[in-house]
């Protein structure tokens, strides 16, 4: 186990980041078609295909699901993501042609510092080609991928990841943008408000904080415009339909208000995308329905304090400083998985 949303057998994660423009792109990528649905609790959502994954809707697979800085430019990403799933031989065959289906979601970054002067063609569908083009078992977290330039209230934004096992074996993993309206921190402090589902110190260990004051408590928002998201995704083994993968996502979007504070506000763009590979040998009941959700919000909640403890600062001065900086030597770790 890598605490990685890969420990799911047969899923993939690549990323591309542009240094310049400050901005990224991961995809998970299935090896084989998955099961997917999506839960949006955010005011201002952006997103590609999106609609296809609701339960009656008639697509039932996926092949790729996108992540991707640079708001409504960025899903051009998807785009990059189906070339290179083509040239694998890859997607639905509709008559003569085929199609892979990859769905994505964005986020605001483009008040990062970083150069948006990109002229005729924004560069993120060529990210997405790269970040399919480079996907495997193992990648960086913080300022890597879709999590290169973003931000919170108060700290560097960053890509997390996380996974578990439920008591009868099913696994689960999440991967998340953060780019969060307000704070991962309770107040000022180093600690995280997911600290109570934290496995094996992965984002410092260093408990939860103490008791809530008014200042810990008190919103911290970094704007009113639609310029904040969370977006992540989560999977799981288990055999499930899409109208479970759909329940799965929408218990899966609690992992933001675990961790976030606020979460799902209205101008947040707060997305989940659930999907399932259904290799697990044992078939789920309702009850492991119930627990994978469960964990699912957790796995998520987990990465994205990971995401923020994981990030590095961005060179340009303009964004926030990173947990590290501000909070110092709680704990080592590269941010490489």
């Amino acid at each position: 186990m890598k605490n990685l949303i890969t420990d799911i057998d047969g899923v993939l994660v690549g990323n591309a980041e542009d240094e310049n423009v400050a901005s990224g792109v991961s995809v998970v990528l299935f090896e084989q078609p998955a099961v997917a649905s999506i839960a949006i609790h955010g005011g201002a959502p952006g997103l590609r295909d999106g609609a296809l994954l609701e339960p009656e809707m008639t697509v039932s697979s996926v092949d790729a699901i996108v992540l991707s800085g640079g708001s409504a430019f960025g899903l051009d990403a998807p785009g990059g993501v189906q070339a290179r799933l083509l040239e694998l031989g890859r997607g639905l065959q509709v008559g003569p042609a085929r199609v892979p289906i990859v769905p994505g979601a964005i986020l605001f970054d483009l008040a990062n510092g970083g150069n948006k002067d990109w002229g005729r063609r924004p560069p993120y569908w060529d990210l997405g080609y790269r970040a399919a083009s480079t996907a495997g078992a193992t990648f960086a977290l913080g300022t890597a991928g879709v999590g290169y330039g973003l931000t919170t209230y108060d700290l560097k934004g960053g890509l997390g990841s996380a996974s578990a096992v439920t008591s009868n074996g099913f696994g689960v993993g999440a991967l998340v943008g953060v780019n969060a309206v307000g704070r991962a921190t309770r107040g000022e402090g180093p600690h995280f408000w997911a600290a109570p589902y934290e496995q094996e110190a992965e984002f410092g260990g260093l408990g939860q904080g103490g008791q809530s004051t008014r200042e810990v408590l008190q919103m911290r928002i970094k704007g009113n415009a639609p310029a904040n998201s969370t977006i992540g995704v989560v999977v799981t083994d288990a055999a499930l339909t899409k109208a479970q993968m759909k329940r799965v996502a929408i218990m899966a979007q609690d992992g933001f208000a675990l961790s976030l504070r606020p979460a799902h506000a209205p101008m947040d763009g707060d997305i989940v995308f659930a999907a399932t590979t259904g290799r697990a040998a044992r078939t789920p009941d309702l009850a492991d329905l119930t627990e994978i959700g469960m964990m699912a919000a957790e796995c998520l909640a987990r990465a994205i304090a990971r995401g923020i403890y994981e990030a590095t600062p961005l060179a340009n001065g303009v964004a926030p400083p990173s947990w590290r900086e501000v909070h110092g030597a709680s704990a080592p770790g590269s941010g490489r998985q």
